[in-house]
């Protein structure tokens, strides 16, 4: 899911231990984003996407096209938690029926929609991914609600 990250330091000849310290957290935990042995907060993900100018659906490849967005989020999490739940009413979903898609519990939908807790970046990744859903839209790095992909790239225009 995150072997960009990888790709995209080593494009700017970053070392992990550089990155590391740019992102204000311990070298081994950067390692292990890259490896993929855990999970990297979403809090580090957008910083990681602001830092080089990439989309965070990019990062964790929703997209093969490396569209630049220089755009620079704060996370809200009461807008996230917003745009969740427009999604999920789109869908004439109830919180219990999402939190059953991503594996959750219903408690943990509540706060994501009411912007009480952070979503995390594994069901944040999930949702964009079951309703075709751009996380840079998701996290407020983009008006675009759709995952830009090559073949949609002129339903965009």
């Amino acid at each position: 899911m995150f072997e960009n990250l990888k790709r995209i330091r080593l494009n700017h000849e970053l070392s992990q231990r550089q990155m590391a310290k740019i992102l204000k957290i311990g070298k081994s935990s950067y390692n292990y984003f890259e490896t993929g042995e855990h999970i990297i907060p979403l809090k580090h993900l957008n910083n990681f996407a602001s830092i080089f100018h990439v989309s965070i659906d990019y990062i964790c490849d929703l997209t093969n096209l490396n569209i630049e967005n220089s755009k620079i989020v704060k996370l809200n999490k009461e807008e996230i938690g917003k745009r969740i739940k427009k999604i999920r009413l789109k869908y004439n979903l109830t919180q219990t029926d999402l939190a059953r898609i991503l594996n959750t519990s219903q408690s943990n939908i509540s706060s994501y929609e009411s912007g009480k807790t952070l979503i995390l970046t594994a069901f944040l990744f999930n949702f964009a991914k079951y309703f075709d859903i751009s996380m840079d839209y998701l996290v407020g790095r983009s008006n675009n609600i759709k995952i830009i992909r090559k073949n949609n790239l002129n339903d965009k225009k």
